[in-house]
């Protein structure tokens, strides 16, 4: 057999030609092809990786099962180091449940440190397309240099994923998906695309509303080309909420409802993502703040700002409010922000990295409002923070942001009402994939006479590439003009680096 160039598999469609050509799915097969949610891998460790399928021959059913019987399945799946399955290092076979929506979490164990490898499953006589996966750095080694990207926010009807496909052809080695990887709201007219079925309230809605997202052949290509580190913000449950406070109260729901709306939408979450089996849902909530270590290079501090914060000062929104500032208030829970300050005193690596939520330096605009769902309505929970990493001397904190639909690139500041006061870390802020649409050209810093620590701004879609070394992390901002039409190529808007113990931005 002729050997087709690795994008052709890994970068197709949604199983596409070249895919099935190389994994041999046998033509007229009895059994529709269960895989049309593509495949996915995540969680990389030293010597294992975390190995992700779902089988939905009818990914839309409306009961969230996409088209599967009543009944378990048996999902093989294996491991090589070469893309056509010749140097096998390890296979098995797991059982895709019913009750489970036929999802599978296999554990990929005993491979070898800072190393690829391609992965496929086989169902019902069928085969999957094929994914590239990696290990990380073994504990006490630096390994190579790491390309990262990250992303967030890809509201599928307000635009095509054509930035999840330009950051596959990028080719990075890690992925870090930082929220909003679907929206809940029913479909809205007059958009790029419409969502299948009413807004998200039971298990069915959320694994069928899953399921949609995952049929986007550029998603599938995102999440084949490398593994991916996930945390979730509002809308893959419901928008602002927090803990267990609604925003408002459509549609409406006793309490009862909204706990189970809730826990509904974490069991989906956890079922569609590649995540370990520590990160599975437990009673109503979902353990999911985790830190992933990348040998002595980087530490990634993986955050939950939905599940314990204290509900939104003044009502949320824009404003002007003092109670965003009072002692107590906290973003992540006691428990949450003790666990990151005892990690970030631990200085495994050069770069400890926080992938979060919401905006984190202070953003102020006329009259002094502040966006009372971001961190400046938790105040001196920031404020515990900035100064515990400062008090632990942590070398390298980076804060990596999504949320707000457009780019930023910030310098923390230990006194943010101070001119002089000293840099303390960074935040990079990645835009939207799709959400807000096509967005503009405008790259001037909004408001930034108030805030002269927000050193970039861009209000296009697209994503961040990270260059992770040992003497600097590089970040650079990529776009798409476009995302209410396909094929958009993507540019580099503005590249900064952070410098190895200089804390803040250098402009390249």
């Amino acid at each position: 057999m002729t050997m087709l160039h690795r994008r052709t598999f890994i970068l197709g469609g949604v199983a596409g030609a070249g895919a099935l050509a190389l994994t041999g799915r046998a033509a007229g097969a009895a059994t529709p092809f269960p895989f049309k949610l593509g495949v996915a891998s995540g969680e990389p460790a030293a010597t294992s990786v975390v190995l992700w399928t779902r089988l939905a021959p009818s990914p839309l059913n409306a009961d969230g099962h996409g088209g599967m019987p009543d009944a378990d399945v048996a999902v093989d799946w294996q491991v090589a180091t070469d893309q056509r399955f010749g140097s096998l290092v390890a296979s098995g076979t797991v059982t895709a449940r019913y009750a489970d929506a036929h999802s599978v979490h296999v554990v990929a164990g005993g491979l070898a440190p800072d190393a690829e490898y391609y992965y496929r499953f086989r169902a019902q006589g069928q085969l999957s397309a094929v994914g590239r996966t990696r290990t990380a750095p073994a504990a006490g080694t630096p390994g190579r240099e790491l390309t990262m990207a990250f992303a967030s926010c890809a509201h599928y009807e307000q635009g095509y994923f054509t930035a999840y496909r330009r950051m596959a052809e990028d080719r990075p080695d890690l992925v870090l998906h930082l929220g909003d990887y679907l929206y809940e709201y029913g479909p809205k007219a007059g958009l790029v695309r419409r969502h299948v079925g009413a807004e998200t309230v039971t298990l069915a809605d959320y694994r069928r509303r899953h399921a949609q997202y995952k049929t986007d052949p550029d998603l599938q290509a995102a999440h084949a080309v490398a593994p991916w580190l996930v945390v979730p913000d509002d809308h893959e449950v419901e928008n602002n909420y927090a803990t267990l406070v609604r925003a408002d109260s459509t549609p409406a729901l006793t309490a009862a409802q909204w706990t189970a709306r809730r826990t509904a939408a974490y069991r989906a979450y956890y079922e569609n993502m590649p995540l370990r089996p520590a990160q599975a849902p437990v009673g109503a909530g979902i353990p999911l703040h985790r830190r992933v270590p990348w040998g002595t290079l980087a530490t990634f501090h993986l955050l939950d700002t939905r599940q314990f914060r204290d509900d939104q000062a003044c009502g949320d929104g824009w404003k002007v409010c003092a109670a965003a500032g009072t002692a107590g208030r906290t973003m992540t829970g006691t428990a949450q922000e003790t666990w990151l300050l005892d990690g970030l005193a631990r200085q495994d690596a050069t770069w400890d990295i926080l992938g979060q939520q919401v905006f984190f330096a202070q953003q102020l605009r006329t009259g002094g409002t502040a966006n009372m769902d971001a961190w400046d309505g938790y105040r001196a929970a920031r404020g515990r923070i900035q100064q515990g990493w400062r008090d632990r001397n942590v070398r390298n904190p980076v804060v990596l942001t999504g949320d707000i639909h457009s780019a930023w690139a910030n310098d923390l500041k230990a006194d943010y009402a101070g001119a002089s006061s000293a840099v303390v870390g960074t935040e990079l802020v990645c835009t939207s994939i799709s959400s807000g649409g096509d967005g503009t050209a405008d790259t001037a810093v909004p408001y930034q006479a108030a805030n002269p620590h927000l050193r970039f701004f861009s209000d296009r879609r697209g994503y961040t590439l990270t260059t992770i070394g040992r003497t600097e992390l590089r970040a650079d901002f990529r776009a798409v003009p476009v995302v209410t039409e396909h094929g958009a190529a993507a540019t580099t808007l503005k590249s900064f680096v952070v410098l190895d113990g200089r804390p803040g931005l250098q402009e390249l």
